[in-house]
């Protein structure tokens, strides 16, 4: 199976991106995590991105904050799938980075997931892997169905909790 790259524009981001790095743990896929701004450090960045299929990965999660140009860069440089997690700052409220990361121009394109949204960008990783992969499709099946049961359950205690 394909790796995953994360990637963050600041270490501010690793809150967010530790969240994309368990639930890829969840699900037994191996991942590589890296700081290269899209601003700061823009030739790493550039050339992170064109070696990435070279060397075994699969997709590539790109979270930032701020102007968070960071997933447009380097899905300007690969063609693997590239998901943006607008991470929440101190400005806006995580507005600028989520607009700055879903409106990309045509022919360029980054699937956003929600501000702070790690897990769903690993998830949406994990969806892509597994059009190629039966095992893993099981694994996300069982994690919906886990979150289901979740729910019922908390459902069941709350309407006790309540009734009359």
């Amino acid at each position: 199976m394909k790796k995953v790259a994360i990637v963050m524009g600041s270490d501010s981001d690793l809150p967010v991106v530790e969240k994309s790095a368990k639930t890829l743990d969840e699900l037994g896929i191996d991942y590589e995590v890296h700081v290269y701004s899209a601003h700061r450090t823009a030739n790493e960045a550039r050339q992170f991105s064109l070696d990435a299929r070279k060397n075994g990965f699969g997709a590539i999660i790109a979270a930032a904050g701020m102007a968070a140009h960071l997933a447009g860069a380097i899905a300007a440089n690969t063609t693997l799938p590239v998901i943006g997690i607008p991470c929440k700052s101190s400005n806006l409220d995580g507005i600028d980075a989520l607009l700055s990361t879903v409106q990309m121009p045509s022919g360029i394109p980054v699937a956003t997931v929600a501000i702070n949204g790690g897990v769903n960008a690993a998830l949406l990783c994990a969806q892509i892997f597994a059009v190629e992969d039966e095992a893993l499709a099981q694994k996300l099946d069982k994690k919906r169905e886990d979150a289901a049961k979740a729910v019922l359950e908390k459902n069941e205690k709350i309407f006790n909790q309540f009734r009359k």
